[in-house]
């Protein structure tokens, strides 16, 4: 067993058909493992899930309670500055809220943030010291 891994992300969303028109507005493909009640995409050697903020809490035994959003962020890591310009310019076309237009950072790269319909927030960045593989994964220097 590998225990450093992730396989699915689930994001609980407050409306699963507006979320789902939004990420596939992104240019993401839904999967055809998707049900009436969640959305599943492939992303690279893992999935992304969308599930009913209510659902999601009765699945992970808190029914009833209320599940924030915006502790984490999630990230997408681009080849160029103009290729991060690009993915934040169409989400922000798609609908996604505007938190932090990207700009040069005090780490040496370029970066900025969205958020999307529920308020999930999602960073677009350029790192020049992590390459990225030829389908866009990252594999971090030793």
């Amino acid at each position: 067993m590998t225990p450093q891994r992730v396989t699915l992300i689930t994001l609980g969303v407050s409306d699963l058909l507006r979320s789902r028109e939004f990420y596939k507005a992104m240019g993401w493909r839904e999967s055809g493992q998707s049900q009436e009640n969640v959305a599943f995409f492939q992303i690279n050697g893992m999935a992304l899930g969308l599930f009913g903020m209510e659902s999601l809490a009765e699945d992970q035994g808190r029914k009833g309670k209320s599940l924030g959003t915006g502790a984490i962020s999630l990230a997408q890591n681009f080849t160029s500055p103009r290729d991060v310009d690009e993915a934040f310019n169409r989400a922000v076309k798609c609908g996604a809220t505007m938190l932090k237009k990207p700009q040069n950072v005090f780490w040496g790269g370029y970066s900025g943030y969205y958020a999307d319909p529920d308020g999930h927030a999602w960073e677009v960045a350029y790192n020049p010291f992590w390459p990225l593989e030829e389908d866009g994964s990252l594999r971090l220097p030793n």
